[in-house]
């Protein structure tokens, strides 16, 4: 189905989401978000109940049918990032940006809500509509918290489903696949501990800062030695911070990373190889260190069942090349914390932008995304949840 609603509301969500764009806020900071939020619900007279411990809000679409319960999921947090781009609703915060996309996800479900409320009659069951916070506070997030929350107790979805925004793919296109969509997002931090002395007497110290360079080198031998070649896994050291002055060899060295996986079993794998990595290396060259490992977010695992879905929904909506083959992305995503409780799917929404030949990535100061997406998302976002909940009734009968 084709929700004309949704077109006549086009206008309205781009200007919502450039609102959100204009006015970013952080990870647990999401107050003024969640009050435009509720503004917008309101307005659409679509009940609602906010968290108790974070800034989430639940939508309740009750259709006029009996029936189960679906989920619809979109996250609302921005980024420490300065804005490049030179665009009328610019961020107007110094070091905060919608670099991710969550402006428009939240745009599209308030989109989506108003759809699904306009057609009430249609719904068999309830559609809740969750707006996440926190999503990019990894390792901890803000899915956990909002399912430990009351408000969301008193639910129990039969499915679940988010999307988000993907500027590798054009606009009409639709990523989903069965299985791992996304990885396994760790973290962690390497202290070495070596001797310091004066840069002209490299014999009487233990230099820190070769040690971490020897490290760096090694920790990539986990993935090219140790794991699997058909296996997936990514070590990048994104921090060194070591040493006081030029001619001062350096005792201490701090490295910071993350590791992505898709397996559990490559997860803990590469957890254990590089914790003995780190101290071996170091004690072969004089020094000593330590690893504070942090596991994140879990891989985000489609249900087979409802990825198809997704999948033919897609096709349905927008043509057999809707839904190409698209391999998973060891970018982490809060939403497979849902999955490790509630059947659904996660998928991209196609959002590159046809001007530029070379698309800005997620996260990236000058990302930006074609807002005729929109449109596209509010009819796959409402089309999958009134035809899931129309199928889970036909299972139950």
């Amino acid at each position: 189905m084709f929700y004309k609603s949704a077109t006549a509301i086009q206008e309205q969500v781009i200007e919502w989401r450039r609102h959100l764009h204009q006015y970013p806020e952080l990870s647990h900071e999401e107050k003024e978000t969640r009050a435009f939020v509720c503004r917008v619900l309101d307005d659409a007279g679509i009940a609602y109940e906010s968290m108790k411990a974070s800034y989430g809000v639940i939508g309740i679409i009750k259709g006029e049918k009996p029936g189960k319960t679906v989920a619809l999921r979109a996250d609302m947090d921005a980024l420490p990032i300065r804005e490049t781009n030179d665009v009328p609703y610019r961020s107007t915060k110094e070091r905060v940006m919608h670099a991710c996309g969550h402006d428009a996800h939240t745009a599209m479900l308030l989109g989506t809500g108003i759809t699904l409320q306009e057609n009430k009659s249609e719904i068999e069951g309830t559609v809740l509509l969750l707006f996440q916070p926190a999503e990019e506070d990894a390792p901890i997030g803000g899915a956990q918290a909002m399912m430990e929350d009351p408000a969301f107790l008193q639910w129990k979805p039969d499915a679940i489903f988010g999307q988000h925004v993907w500027p590798d793919l054009p606009v009409g296109q639709i990523g989903v696949r069965d299985g791992a969509m996304m990885g396994n997002s760790d973290r962690f931090t390497i202290v070495i501990n070596g001797k310091a002395g004066h840069a002209s007497m490299p014999h009487q110290t233990v230099d820190a800062i070769v040690v971490a360079n020897q490290l760096m080198s090694s920790l990539q031998t986990i993935v090219s030695r140790n794991v699997n070649p058909l296996d997936a896994a990514v070590i990048t050291i994104g921090k060194m911070t070591g040493g006081d002055r030029y001619n001062v060899i350096a005792r201490e060295v701090v490295l910071e990373g993350t590791v992505r996986t898709l397996s559990l079993s490559v997860r803990e794998q590469v957890e254990k190889r590089l914790v003995s990595l780190v101290e071996q290396v170091a004690a072969g060259l004089g020094a000593k260190a330590s690893v504070t490992y942090q596991k994140g977010y879990v891989s985000t695992i489609n249900t087979s069942k409802w990825a198809n879905h997704v999948r033919e929904q897609a096709r349905l909506l927008f043509g057999e090349a809707a839904a190409p083959d698209v391999d998973p992305s060891l970018a982490g995503e809060d939403f497979g914390r849902f999955l490790q409780t509630y059947p659904g799917a996660y998928f991209w929404l196609g959002t590159a932008i046809k001007e530029r030949p070379v698309q800005s990535p997620l996260h990236d100061a000058s990302f930006d995304i074609d807002e005729e997406a929109l449109v596209y998302g509010i009819n796959l976002m409402a089309t999958t949840a009134v035809t899931a909940l129309e199928q889970l009734k036909g299972e139950e009968s």
